[in-house]
């Protein structure tokens, strides 16, 4: 009865250390530039959960609605490609997504900016990049 009251101790204080940490390890994203806005959390996805990557929860949002451009997070993961999440014009749009590299077990390094859409003739103007990386 004593080994059973010790156990079940022992996993009380080592599943409630495990929510502690998961709880401190969500911190806060603020991206802006002109016209863009990205305002969330961000947290690393432990290995053993899938995908385990950067997962980044907030709103997208057009700060100046009669631009007529649209706005856009630019993220890159790894050594791969840019890729784009867009927004919607005069909008903010909800973000809950995970960025992984789907190769390796572990996701170690993500770029992210929030930018706005200037179009074809003009570059389009983006918030400093973001480097998240982890060991």
């Amino acid at each position: 009865m004593r080994k059973l009251a010790t156990a079940v101790v022992a996993a009380g204080l080592f599943f409630g250390g495990m929510g502690v940490a998961m709880a401190d390890s969500t911190k806060e994203l603020v991206m802006t530039t002109p016209g863009v806005a990205f305002k969330g959390t961000y947290q690393w996805q432990p290995t053993t959960k899938v995908p385990s990557g950067l997962h980044v929860k907030g709103e997208l949002a057009d700060t100046n609605k009669d631009d007529g451009h649209n706005v856009y997070l630019r993220v890159k993961v790894e050594d791969y490609p840019w890729g784009h999440l867009t927004g919607v014009q005069k909008k903010r749009v909800k973000v809950d997504k995970v960025y992984y590299d789907g190769a390796v077990l572990k996701t170690k390094k993500v770029r992210m900016h929030a930018c706005l859409d200037r179009g074809s003739l003009r570059p389009d103007h983006c918030s400093p990049e973001q480097l998240f990386s982890r060991n």
